[in-house]
């Protein structure tokens, strides 16, 4: 293993100024070998105890070690990032279709697929799904990536789209896979919410193997298995409340709940259910003292299930439908209390890539290859097809929706003595695809238009008519043909029997309720290649100045060429401090699947349930309701700040400034009616006849059911902005007589600004709450101690204030949300070398935010389900370790 180590060291030295990511690959490596004068030159953060800022560093960088790592107490790498990075931000939605599964993030405010995400210094392949609201983000799903298989995590906040490519407009975070070649760790982690409901387990390891004398193989796997939560009370609002239900109406809605979700409450709130296993397997192997062979892959399976809206009677889904024999049926005959759709995600997730790097005199060289695959399979379960009636099924499979991506790609660098000179070049693939649900879930069944039998009309519209008998039986049991919704008598007083619309003329939605299937014409396969050449340089310009240049030229298939730079450098005042700053451009070229993914889910504005479709900006149907095609995203980034390493103290604040030029975002719904005005006095004509003329561009596209859909959106280039904050970032090591301890505080604050009129795609309340949704500001303060036998870690996190406002397109309330603090704490004791024990609890305190007072916060929900501010409670947890 000599071998390999020293081989490893050489090839960081050679490709310093290429990658930062490739820095700090094996920090155990780096320690042992910090003697050399090439090592010495790479920003490498050390064991415990070392700051976890890269103080040396012309850009902004946090390093997390695998201690670091293990000591948050989740199993999802989302929530470990968003606890040690302030910067990083997280939110839990429970209703959000593919978004329960994989969560989006954000990073210094701003979209996770800002920010790219690297896999021992490659480039990580994104998930299948597409967010389809916000910034329809389509990124890596992290939570893939067990925190046994780590060695490290670099989190480089800072503009690199020069150094690494599109996306890398946030920053860039690399997840460094354990290389050990012998020994090992196991660990069972258990738990449960105060509450006595989300009881998780984890089982975790790793072991590392040698390959002959030169050569690793380290195996990590993970199995996890967590329970749903419940934060919600019992469904009941102005327009509907079960407990004001009859008593045989309430048993049989607490039933269905029971069944189907395990709580009472019709309309569950908390995180869902959710299990997996995870396996990364990396390798390398020392041809000889100057070469390397290299490769690492995983494979991972997971599931997990949530909850749509409570569907009640009369809400345009639970709704009276005459059938071709004029009997009048409801799917109250098959939810006798209602029914909350059940939607559950099958994530497939799988990745290989390999390489030769080494070194040839000066140059040194890394040829890789990878390929990754991500696959959701979606079932939904408890629902129906409104329209077929009576012939729906209530169980569907809505579609697949699939992501995989193949790279090439050869990096150099050449030592000039007193600068690094690095370049290279690669070409990639990508495909996104849409595969076809049952179908069941997308048919167009009768009742999606009025009289679909022909009782009244007695015309043929392609359903088959009615028999006579039924017609006949239909009148004398009281069919309504007139289909007045108030009939009145002479003097204008209603008549018995003509409220409402008769069930002849009901229509409603198609598709498998919730989340209808995807259509043959939404199906399909969308591919693009791109290819990238850059060069950088990097080295001291005097004994106290650093310095480094990046230019990057890459070419879309879709999108044409974009030409990036990046300079930064760094000038030490002193021994202690130093001052850096960092200029430069990126971009992000819209995904396949931004440009591709069409969805139609279920809305619930004002309680009602408003089937609202996402249509490609390309396509079209996009196209006729006034969309543009989508064009790459560009920034231009600043930065600023200073580090100071004064003995076991070491501080680095950093201010940055983010200009996002053209950003991609879906515009706020449009209505949509089949409501025709003919009054142009009235003061709703001009919306109402916009939302009519919506709906005679969705039928001329040939949209399915376009009559019952009551809005649309779709992505644009809506606006520039401008994000501004400060990063600090300060540690504090001492020893005493107690043992030795670590303080450190780390501290986020950002604000994001428009940059160009956002009210050509967004309405007053979306404005106000892009603005003002989430907090300021984050920070963390935690405390690690050990003395003797024994460690403990204590941790506060910080969630400053924000407001939201709720108003149906406009800021009619506002609700103030105060800052909040959380504490985390934990104990361990080691019972041997090999083996120790720990337990603690995250949300000591069992704190929340606060709840919700207006609109938004509806149907059972207690708190808004989009905070970042957790709103689960306290857990408390134990946790075996073994080391061997």
């Amino acid at each position: 293993m000599m071998k390999l180590k020293k081989l490893n060291a050489a090839i960081l030295a050679g490709l310093a100024g290429y990658s930062l990511s490739m820095t700090v690959a094996t920090s155990a490596l780096a320690e042992e070998e910090a003697a050399e004068e090439n090592v010495e030159k790479i920003a490498v953060v050390g064991a415990r105890g070392a700051p976890r800022s890269v103080t040396s560093s012309p850009v902004p960088v946090d390093v997390l070690t695998a201690e670091d790592i293990t000591g948050v107490a989740s199993s999802d790498m989302n929530d470990i990032m968003m606890t040690l990075v302030p910067s990083y931000t997280l939110t839990r939605q429970p209703i959000s279709d593919g978004g329960t599964f994989i969560r989006p993030a954000q990073l210094r405010g701003l979209p996770t697929d800002k920010t790219l995400v690297l896999v021992n210094g490659k480039r990580r392949h994104r998930a299948a799904l597409v967010e389809i609201g916000g910034s329809g983000t389509q990124g890596p799903d992290i939570a893939t990536i067990p925190s046994a298989a780590l060695g490290s995590v670099e989190v480089l906040r800072d503009g690199a789209a020069a150094q690494y490519g599109s996306d890398a407009i946030a920053g860039v975070i690399n997840f460094q896979l354990k290389n050990n070649a012998e020994g090992g760790s196991l660990s069972l982690d258990v738990g449960q919410y105060y509450e006595g409901d989300g009881d998780q387990y984890t089982i975790s390891g790793n072991k590392g193997f040698s390959l002959g004398d030169d050569g690793f193989l380290s195996i990590s796997a993970e199995v996890t298995d967590s329970e749903a939560t419940y934060r919600g009370e019992q469904y009941c609002e102005s327009w509907f409340c079960v407990d004001e239900q009859s008593d045989e109406y309430i048993a049989a809605a607490e039933a269905m709940g029971n069944s189907v979700h395990g709580s009472p409450q019709v309309q569950p709130w908390g995180q869902p259910n959710y299990s997996g296993a995870k396996v990364f397997v990396n390798a390398g192997y020392a041809l000889n003292s100057d070469m390397e062979i290299y490769s690492f892959a995983n494979y991972s399976e997971s599931e997990g299930d949530g909850s749509f809206f409570y569907r009640y009677p009369g809400n345009g889904t639970i709704e009276d439908l005459r059938e071709i024999d004029g009997t009048i049926y409801s799917p109250l005959e098959k939810f006798p209390g209602g029914f909350t759709p059940r939607f559950f995600g099958d994530i497939t997730d799988y990745s290989f890539a390999a390489g030769l790097k080494g070194m040839t005199g000066s140059l040194g060289y890394d040829i890789s290859g990878r390929y990754g695959y991500n696959e959701i399979s979606y079932t939904l379960k408890n629902t129906i097809n409104p329209s077929m009636g009576d012939a729906s099924p209530t169980s569907f499979k809505p579609g697949d929706l699939s992501n995989d991506e193949l790279q090439f790609q050869a990096d150099f660098t050449y030592d000039m003595a007193e600068y690094v000179l690095a370049f290279g070049a690669s070409y990639m693939e990508e495909s996104y695809e849409i595969s076809a649900g049952d179908a069941a879930s997308v048919a167009v069944g009768p009742h999606s238009v009025p009289d679909p039998f022909g009782f009244c009309s007695r015309e043929d519209i392609g359903y088959g008519l009615a028999s006579e008998e039924a017609v006949a039986a239909a009148l004398a049991a009281g069919m309504n043909c007139a289909n007045t919704t108030s009939a009145t008598d002479d003097d204008d007083n209603p008549v018995d029997g003509f409220e409402g619309i008769d069930p002849t003329f009901q229509a409603v939605g198609v598709g498998s309720n919730g989340f209808p299937g995807y259509s043959d014409a939404s199906t399909g396969t969308y591919e693009r290649d791109s290819y990238a050449v850059y060069a950088d340089i990097s080295g001291d310009i005097t004994d106290k100045l650093f310095a480094q240049a990046a230019i990057r030229y890459e070419d879309y298939s879709d999108f044409g060429s974009e030409l990036v730079y990046k300079i930064a450098g760094i000038f030490q005042v002193t021994d202690e401090i130093a001052i850096r700053s960092s200029f430069g451009t990126g971009f992000r070229a819209p995904t396949p699947g931004q440009q591709g993914t069409t969805n139609v889910s279920t809305r619930l504005p004002n309680g009602f349930p408003v089937a609202t479709g996402l249509f490609p900006a390309n396509s079209a149907t996009a196209q006729a309701l006034g969309a543009s095609p989508l064009d790459p995203e560009t920034s231009t980034n600043f930065t600023l700040g200073a580090t100071a390493d004064v003995g076991n103290f070491t501080l680095t604040v950093d201010y940055y400034r983010i200009l996002l030029e053209d950003r991609v975002n879906a515009i706020s719904t449009l209505d949509v009616s089949t409501f025709q005005p003919t009054d142009p006095e009235s003061e709703s004509y001009t919306a109402d006849l916009a939302a009519y003329e919506r709906y005679l561009a969705l039928d001329a596209a040939g949209v399915e059911g376009a009559n019952t859909i009551g809005g649309v959106f779709y992505f644009q280039n809506a606006f520039d902005t401008v994000t501004q904050g400060i990063d600090i970032v300060g540690t504090y090591n001492f020893e005493s007589e107690y043992g030795d301890t670590t303080i450190t505080a780390s501290m986020n604050f950002a604000d994001q600004n428009f940059n160009s009129d956002p009210q050509v795609y967004f309405n007053n309340e979306a404005i106000y709450d892009f603005l003002n949704g989430t907090p300021a500001t984050r920070g963390v303060l935690s405390l690690k101690h050990a003395m003797d036998d024994m460690s403990f870690t204590a941790r506060m996190n910080y969630f400053g204030g924000y407001s939201n406002s709720d108003g149906g397109g406009q800021v009619s309330a506002i609700q103030i949300f105060e800052p909040e603090v959380m504490f985390d704490l934990e104990g361990t004791y080691f019972i041997s070398e090999m083996l120790s024990v720990s337990t603690g609890a995250r949300n000591l305190f069992d704190n929340y935010p606060d709840a919700g007072e207006i609109g938004e916060t509806c149907c059972g929900r207690i708190y808004r389900s989009d905070s970042i501010v957790d709103w689960q409670g306290g857990y408390y947890y134990m946790r075996l370790n073994m080391s061997f």
